[in-house]
């Protein structure tokens, strides 16, 4: 090929080159071999081998050593994988025109209902957003400048928005090319093992990982039934313990909690009371000063590698310390399995060229290990602070985070962005703080003292993503573009804020289920000397631990744990009842009407209920004197039969979804208020996000028990926005049936839910704005 020296760079200036030329040349001292001119005559293929060290990066001169160094190595590939159609001749017109794709697809994905610009409503404007709070040392991190410019680049690919290869930072994050012995002070376990074996063995995630089950233990787990278990925990609650194996353990809550049991990485065991510190109150005892009540019980069944339902999780109260607890043990998963890798490198790096072993079994198809799902880039924006301020040991020794400036750009929020004078709950505000996006994904790479954001999906340790971010990627059966290989060897999948994706699309969670732990089409250059054989087995769906939170019990979350849940080791349910629903929460003296609807099944609950609104509950409402009703309609198909039904029938009505403009909501609004409609439809998830007051109530009727207990009372509270006078009018009607125990429960209390379901008889309530 010749070469290019001092006078091929003078050569170049007359040739006319592109900036990616002159770029390459200057950074390489020659021109990229795809312009050499190749000559018609055929050369002998010349192979050569590197050595064992070739990966190492050296400060070293080219005179002293020839192996050419690793990061110059690495960017000449990066320049042969790109196609010569796809090259610029501007690179600054590339990395705009790549961001402003990117920004505009994950704007078109927000599955929030938006509304018309340009309209005015008469007292309410979006949903409001908070400035976020976190430690002090993960905004400092975050907060950093950093020119990152040069590692944001990024493409279109499966129909969505694909992470962007920074191969600035792909061999300091590589797992293949590190030794245990390069990260200082980062002892684990593993590299202690001549001094302290016995408490390697005891540790949870060496026995979760390396116990082999056997075929039959297999079959019986993916034959036989369940058999659970209950018992009663301190702070939890009622558990339900259930597992298919034929040795279903019961854990038993600790009465000295102490943060050794949970064999915490090094660096984690001096971080984390420090990082949890905002949450502990000055009556915590001394013998467990880290871990709050909650976050004790909880740690102690994700340290058994258990699977895990919590469904009282609450954005004002319990919310952020949750996140802190499986933050805490999902790092400390990837730093233990890291680690491990990390040692048996050295150890294989030094052994006897021509000796195989199967010692060094310690990694899976795939390098993705944790799967955090949260709703909003908000949640994703926080777990990463969190990560950030478990691995930094103190002020003076911070960690290197690849892309922060990118990533709290495109995650962080700006405080002036909320209007001003909006009043919602408590709740509302919790939960849509910040940056409310929901269509995103990154990927996480850590390693070394060392954070990369925005790491591709196949060198990432940990990914966060939102179900719609997971849908787009994964794509649907038939499309060209798309991929799943990257979830193949989870170990762990955490689903927090679970009841928001009720509100978002249900059918993207069940979509990613669908495709977690499935063996990958394309082997992706892995080692199959290193993988586990409970991968190649294609058993990794028994060894993943889910732990999924949620702010109620529904039947569809309840689905996801007991039909997708297949940990070896069982699954962990907190089972309380409610003893106080939310009715005793409504301040106006109104009488409740509970009707019951009879159905033969399940899926036979929709028509009937529909037959049954039609012919008994709407005629009762037809009368002029029954005017200002209000139908709230959780399901927004049962919301669109009823619309096309009061159109049918030419009823006097107004309606409001969630994808009404907003000059359409103001009209319906004023309709009802001023009596020009008689009723108005109302979903649920219209309510969600934009919790208006609706003024001018008299009748109210609940199609279906709302998703949300508090909605009840919120809803029926409404009536004292209404002018006085008319109280004696009145009115509640809500439709139940025996399918729906989980949320009558919520409403009425479970003694008054069991008396509900004996009878058949239509059930009246009177509230007097106490709690009865």
């Amino acid at each position: 090929m010749g070469k290019r020296g001092g006078g091929g760079r003078a050569a170049a200036a007359a040739l006319g080159l592109s900036k990616r030329q002159k770029k390459h040349l200057k950074d390489f001292g020659e021109e990229h071999p795809f312009h050499d001119k190749v000559s018609g005559t055929l050369e002998a293929t010349q192979i050569c081998e590197l050595s064992d060290n070739s990966d190492k990066s050296s400060a070293e001169s080219d005179s002293e050593i020839e192996v050419e160094p690793v990061p110059v190595y690495h960017k000449l590939l990066a320049t042969l994988k790109t196609s010569p159609e796809s090259e610029s001749e501007e690179e600054e017109s590339e990395s705009e025109e790549a961001g402003e794709s990117e920004a505009e697809l994950g704007s078109e994905g927000s599955q929030e209902p938006k509304e018309a610009d340009g309209v005015e409503a008469d007292e309410d404007e979006v949903p409001s957003q908070e400035e976020v709070t976190a430690e002090d040392t993960a905004e400092e991190a975050l907060g950093q400048e950093q020119d990152d410019g040069a590692d944001a680049s990024c493409d279109l690919s499966h129909g969505a928005i694909e992470e962007f290869t920074d191969v600035k930072h792909e061999s300091e994050f590589s797992l293949e090319t590190n030794f245990m012995e390069e990260e200082s002070g980062g002892c684990d376990a593993d590299k202690k093992e001549s001094n302290s074996s016995r408490a390697f063995s005891q540790d949870p995630f060496k026995q979760h990982m390396d116990k082999e089950l056997e075929e039959k233990e297999v079959e019986k787990m993916s034959t036989l039934s369940k058999t659970s278990s209950q018992i009663k925990w301190p702070r939890l609650g009622q558990l339900t313990f259930s597992s298919a194996s034929e040795k279903n353990t019961i854990l038993k809550p600790d009465k000295e909690f102490d943060v050794k049991q949970l064999h915490l990485h090094k660096p984690l065991e001096s971080t984390w009371p420090k990082v949890n510190k905002q949450f502990l109150s000055p009556t915590t005892k001394p013998s467990d000063p880290s871990f709050t009540p909650l976050q004790r019980e909880l740690l102690s069944i994700m340290s058994a590698y258990k699977d895990l339902f919590y469904p009282e999780r609450n954005a004002l109260t319990n919310g952020e310390e949750i996140r802190h607890a499986y933050c805490l043990h999902a790092l400390n998963h990837v730093l233990k399995a890291n680690a491990q890798v990390l040692s048996n490198n050295a150890k294989k790096r030094d052994q006897k060229p021509g000796t195989d072993s199967d010692d060094y079994r310690d990694q899976g198809l795939t390098r993705p290990k944790v799967l955090m799902i949260v709703p909003f880039r908000e949640c994703a924006l926080r777990i990463v602070h969190i990560l950030i301020s478990l691995l930094e040991v103190n002020d003076k020794r911070k960690i290197d985070v690849s892309n922060k400036k990118r990533f709290k750009g495109e995650f962080g929020s700006d405080p002036e962005e909320r209007p001003p004078n909006l009043k919602r709950p408590e709740d509302y505000e919790a939960v849509f703080a910040g940056n409310i996006d929901d269509h995103f994904r990154i990927g996480v790479a850590i390693l070394q003292k060392s954070m990369r954001l925005y790491a591709p999906f196949y060198s990432s340790d940990i990914i966060i993503a939102s179900p719609l971010g997971m849908r787009t990627v994964i794509g649907a059966e038939g499309e060209k573009k798309r991929d799943f290989d990257f979830l193949s060897s989870i170990e762990m999948l955490i689903i927090d804020q679970a009841d928001i994706y009720l509100m978002q699309n249900w059918e993207h969670v069940l979509h990613l289920m669908k495709h977690i732990n499935l063996l990958p089409l394309e082997s992706h250059g892995v080692d199959f000397s290193r993988v586990r054989m409970l991968s190649l087995n294609n058993w990794s769906k028994y060894y993943r631990q889910t732990l999924l939170f949620s702010a109620l019990q529904d039947p569809q979350i309840n689905s996801i744990f007991n039909k997708h849940c297949f940990n070896y080791t069982g699954q962990v349910a907190v089972r309380n009842v409610p003893l106080i629903g939310s009715i005793s929460r409504v301040v106006v003296q109104l009488p409740h009407v509970f009707r019951r609807i009879e159905a033969e099944n399940l899926t036979s609950v929709i028509d009937t209920r529909f037959q049954f609104f039609i012919d008994k509950v709407l005629p009762e409402y037809r009368d002029a004197i029954m005017s200002h009703t209000l139908i709230y309609v959780p399901s927004y198909f049962d919301y669109v039969r009823l619309r096309n039904y009061f159109k049918k029938e030419d009823l006097n009505f107004a309606h409001i979804c969630e994808y009404t403009k907003k000059g359409g909501i103001c009209r319906a609004r004023r309709f009802f208020l001023e009596g020009e409609k008689q009723f108005l439809l109302l979903t649920e998830r219209f309510h969600f996000y934009k919790r208006y007051t609706i003024k001018g109530i008299r009748n109210l009727i609940f199609y279906e028990l709302p998703t949300y207990s508090h909605f009840y009372s919120e809803i029926c509270n409404m009536m004292k926005a209404t002018d006085s006078g008319v109280d004696a009018t009145w009115t509640c009607t809500v439709l139940y049936s025996k399918y729906d125990a989980q949320k009558l429960a919520a409403v009425v209390g479970i003694d008054r839910t069991a008396q509900m379901l004996q009878s058949k008889k239509n059930v009246h309530l009177f509230v007097t704005g106490e709690n009865d």
